[in-house]
């Protein structure tokens, strides 16, 4: 019975310690049909700026490359995302200071571990 405890107790830690629970970018990367590099200059043709972040990601079931163009004399950022698999621009919209820092906000709860008690 001891023995199975362990091997049990040994199989959950295995578990939540792998990223089966998220993707990892290496999984990603593997299933983008473009490149990051193809990505961002789809990006910056339709919003011109500076780019100052990145990211491939996952969002509501959709592989996309998401990216936060700061414009010159313009607040906040405007946020294009990039289909990895088409190159098709299907998201473009306007965050202001205090919606960009809520999002990335809440971004770091989702990717931080939980604690387990």
């Amino acid at each position: 019975m001891k023995k199975f405890q362990v091997v049990l107790f040994s199989l959950l830690i295995a578990v939540c310690a792998s990223p089966v629970l998220g993707e990892t970018q290496a999984q990603l990367q593997k299933e983008a049909k473009i490149s990051m590099k193809k990505a961002r200059s789809i990006a910056l043709k339709k919003a011109p700026g500076k780019i100052s972040s990145a990211e491939l990601e996952r969002e509501n079931g959709k592989l996309i490359y998401s990216f936060d163009i700061k414009k010159s004399g313009q607040t906040g950022v405007t946020e294009v995302a990039v289909d990895a698999i088409s190159g098709e621009v299907v998201d473009v919209h306007h965050e202001t200071p205090a919606k960009e820092a809520a999002e990335k906000k809440k971004e770091a709860t989702e990717k931080s571990p939980t604690k387990h008690r």
